[in-house]
């Protein structure tokens, strides 16, 4: 893994101590979660916000670990929030198990997170995404994945690839977040 700083951002509701993401910040001091103003009633300008002011108060590269609504405030940072300069610090982002913000699933209390950029994002990323996800579709996830220019890996029935879904500390996604380090 690289030295870089790794900025988890969990999707509304937050995180538990059982997710991937609570797993990897306990293990690893380099990994920090991005505080949202509010997890329950999640508003795109101020959740792409919080992620703006993180990147650019970083002093040099970072990597991004997205999880359900923080893919879709990634990719909204990434085309219409942030500065070139903030844009340069950005390494690379894992972003797993996107929403479809006009599914039936996605949460009421989430504003303003669709439609989806459906443009290629300026930092290689990597998609990963469940064939059984309540959140999103299979094919919602991989048509972002070809919107963005991300890799894609299609994990087959595994839920919304959280605590449920028996991922542990997850190393395949360890893996693939320090290859977009390279």
């Amino acid at each position: 893994m690289s030295n870089f700083p790794v900025f988890v951002l969990p999707g509304y509701g937050n995180s538990g101590p059982l997710h991937w993401q609570s797993r990897w910040e306990r293990a690893d001091a380099r990994f920090v979660r991005i505080a949202m103003p509010d997890w329950d009633r999640a508003f795109r300008n101020g959740w792409c916000l919080a992620l703006d002011r993180a990147v650019e108060a970083a002093p040099g590269p970072v990597l991004i670990a997205a999880h359900s609504l923080g893919t879709l405030t990634t990719a909204w940072w990434a085309t219409r929030y942030a500065r070139p300069a903030a844009l340069a610090k950005v390494r690379g982002a894992l972003l797993v198990a996107l929403p479809d913000p006009a599914g039936p699933g996605f949460p009421a209390d989430a504003h303003g997170f669709g439609p989806v950029p459906h443009e290629r994002l300026p930092f290689p990323t990597c998609v990963a995404a469940s064939s059984d996800d309540s959140y999103g579709s299979l094919a919602f996830a991989r048509g972002c994945a070809r919107a963005w220019g991300s890799a894609f890996h299609d994990l087959g029935p595994r839920g919304h690839l959280n605590a449920d879904s028996g991922l542990g500390d997850w190393p395949d996604a360890r893996g693939w977040l320090d290859a977009l380090a390279r």
